[in-house]
């Protein structure tokens, strides 16, 4: 060290053995009695009557405060320190004192040394929650302290050594840690918390903090710092706005259950329908003054959908209940009559024949309604078994005209016939395939006024045969169209519709017909411009388990086999399927995800692929138009295997870029109809 940074006694102190204690020493609790009766004798300070003037004024200023202090003096840094130190030290207390700074800190003297040396260079410093691993209690001990160095001048103005005020904020930041812990773990339930979370500050209602569910109902990650109308602008209008500025300017809380929301999850995206549960809770500063609103909530949009189905569902009962009790008091009131004049005896007998007619055709009807409610129950339960055979069309529709005629003359309506001119064959049950053509002539009858137009014309495409019925009757509400299949559905009843039945007629229809592998429709441009229903069922123009063969007998050539891909994650399904299309002589290959079809497809490049929809990587929809993005694919004929029938099934199959959709299980005659099509456009 130079001779700037001694600064010692002085000379001749060191043999100074005065039993008087000088002032600077008086008081000072522990460490100032400990200081008098401490034998300075042997240390390089000598003894204290000998000191300099600099180092008794810090020596009592410490020795006098409450605030941890040391001092370390002269060339070997002697320790000096108060009572509020002897903490710091632990079991250093009380040897330290007097002893050199470097041996009592040994374990942290390679981060104080460079410290210290600094202010013997001269230079203040200060260092907040320095981390230390101290050894004062026999083992090591992580510490933080927060303390400043300060250069001691001698009496000639040299700077002789350091002194020191501290504190130890071990416990202070082994808080701030738990805290932050605590926090980081409030955060990660805020951000997991399944309910929408958002906090808005100030009477703008700017947004502090959003959870992950929250921006995900939204749609958006960029709400931190901006105003709920600016944010969500299209929100403007739905009162949701004026609500935040009542809950704001009045205090009070406000709760919302399955409320309507229109949304646009992407920046000029169409508003999407949506209903929350939530809740504006106004949040208050110490002075009790509303600062923000706290919002939580959760989206109960599938909640609400579910008890709208369920209300509909009651209110169809009740519906069906009420049509069920009016459908049975018709035939029973005139048969009741009927009964009582029997009963009197005094009937002539062209009278007791009139009212022994009535009863046998009123209780028939009864019988057709009691049939009715037995159909639609065994075939909604799967217990209908259809005995197939090969149809002509147009005398399965002779023969629901036959049935349906008596309600056609009865209300005096004129009907229409456009047949196919030629045999159109399908694959059906006589009497059901009557009973689906019969109810829907029925339907055009009695929702048609008296005197109406009914027209019935039979449509023989490539692959499919369409039965279309049209009238020019009342029509069907916007609101009913959707559900004209449903169970138990039927119209407003009006004076005028009094043979409306059990509504159970339209969902028979479709049932059936979805058990041919057929499908069926309807239209209604307006109420009062009539009806048009469809029929469709597969066309059936040859043995459908045959592979077609060229013309001309055993000699003509056959058609080259076709490369077939089966995609199925049911591997035993995919494997039959494989099984009996490989009999046929076609070159099948399995695949039983998305990924693997993919790998497959480019190298095989089969020229007919059947696709599940449901994949366990991917949907059949998706995997069709990566399909189709593959130029070599691009001809490929693809077929939809799905257990899902309905139109709307049909119209994504056609949208992903499927040619054909089959309704699992598939039908070989189908199956092997597409097969024959797909060869006949590869001759």
């Amino acid at each position: 060290m130079n001779e700037a940074h001694r600064g010692g006694a002085g000379p001749g102190t060191q043999g100074d053995t005065s039993p008087a204690s000088p002032m600077f020493l008086s008081g000072g609790g522990q460490m100032g009695a400990l200081m008098r009766a401490h034998d300075w004798s042997a240390s390089p300070l000598g003894v204290p009557s000998g000191w300099p003037q600099a180092l008794r004024t810090v020596v009592s200023l410490m020795l006098n405060s409450k605030f941890p202090m040391f001092c370390a003096w002269g060339e070997k840094l002697a320790f000096l320190y108060n009572d509020a130190y002897i903490d710091v030290l632990g079991g250093k207390h009380p040897a330290a004192l007097g002893e050199p700074f470097g041996d009592i800190w040994a374990e942290i003297w390679a981060e104080l040394e460079p410290l210290s040396q600094r202010a013997l260079d001269g230079e203040a410093t200060y260092f907040e929650k320095l981390p230390l691993l101290m050894r004062r209690h026999g083992y090591d001990e992580q510490t933080w302290f927060t303390f400043s160095y300060s250069p001691v001048r001698n009496d000639d103005g040299a700077i002789a050594g350091v002194y020191c005020a501290c504190v130890e904020v071990t416990g202070q930041v082994h808080a701030e840690r738990y805290r932050d812990e605590e926090n980081k773990r409030l955060v990660t339930l805020f951000e997991q918390a399944p309910g929408i979370i958002a906090v808005l500050r100030g009477p703008e209602h700017v947004f502090e903090i959003t959870n992950k569910s929250y921006m995900q109902l939204i749609g958006r990650t960029d709400l931190v710092g901006k105003t709920a109308r600016e944010a969500l602008p299209y929100v403007e209008g739905q009162g949701f706005f004026e609500l935040l500025d009542h809950v704001y300017s009045s205090g009070k809380p406000f709760v919302g259950h399955a409320v309507p929301f229109d949304l646009a999850r992407e920046p000029g995206g169409p508003l999407e329908r949506r209903y929350l549960d939530f809740i504006y809770q106004p949040i208050r500063d110490p002075q009790g003054q509303v600062v923000g609103i706290f919002v939580e909530g959760s989206d109960v949009t599938p909640r609400k959908q579910i008890e709208d189905e369920l209300r509909a569902a009651n209110r169809q009962k009740d519906q069906f209940l009420a049509m069920l009790a009016h459908e049975l008091r018709n035939p029973l009131a005139p048969i009741t009559t009927a009964a009582h004049l029997l009963k009197m005896g005094t009937l002539e007998p062209g009278a007791v024949r009139n009212a022994s007619e009535i009863i046998a055709r009123q209780a028939e009807h009864m019988t057709d309604l009691v049939n009715d409610l037995l159909d639609v129950s065994r075939v909604t339960r799967g217990l209908v078994e259809l005995e197939k055979e090969e149809l002509d069309v147009n005398a399965v529709v002779s023969g629901a005209v036959e049935q349906a005629r008596p309600l056609i003359e009865g209300r005096r309506h004129a009907l229409t016939l456009q047949l196919s001119g030629e045999p159109v064959h399908v694959l059906g049950d006589r009497t059901r395939l009557v009973q689906v053509l019969s109810n829907v002539l029925n339907n055009a009858a009695k929702y048609t006024p008296v005197g109406g137009q009914i027209s019935l014309r039979v449509d023989a495409l490539d692959t499919e045969v369409v039965v279309t019925v049209r009238d020019n009757g009342i029509g069907i509400e916007p609101d009913v169209l959707p559900h004209i299949f449903d169970l138990f559905t039927q119209a407003e009843r009006t004076p005028d519709r009094s043979q409306g039945g059990l509504g159970i007629g339209l969902a028979l229809v479709k049932s059936l017909v979805a058990l041919h592998g057929g499908s069926v429709g309807v239209r209604s441009e307006a109420p009062g411009q009539g009806s048009e229903f469809e029929v469709r069922l597969r066309r059936l123009d040859r043995d459908p388990l045959a592979l077609p063969l060229a013309e001309g007998g055993s000699d003509a050539p056959r058609i080259a086999p076709l490369r077939v891909m089966v995609v199925d994650d049911n591997q035993d399904a995919a494997q039959m399927l494989a099984t009996l299309l490989e009999v046929q002589g076609h070159a099948v290959s399995v695949a039983y995800d998305g990924q693997s079809a993919l790998r497959h497809a480019r190298i095989e490049r089969p020229q007919v692929m059947l696709l599940d929809i449901g994949l366990p990587d991917t949907d059949g929809y998706a995997l069709a138009r990566q399909l189709r993005a593959i130029p070599e694919l691009a001809s490929a004929t693809l077929v939809a295997l799905t257990g899902y029938g309905q139109q709307e099934d049909r119209r994504l199959a056609e949208e992903a870029g499927f040619n054909h959709h089959l309704v699992k299980p598939a039908d070989l005659a189908q199956v092997s109809e597409i097969l024959a099509t797909a060869q006949r456009s590869r001759r």
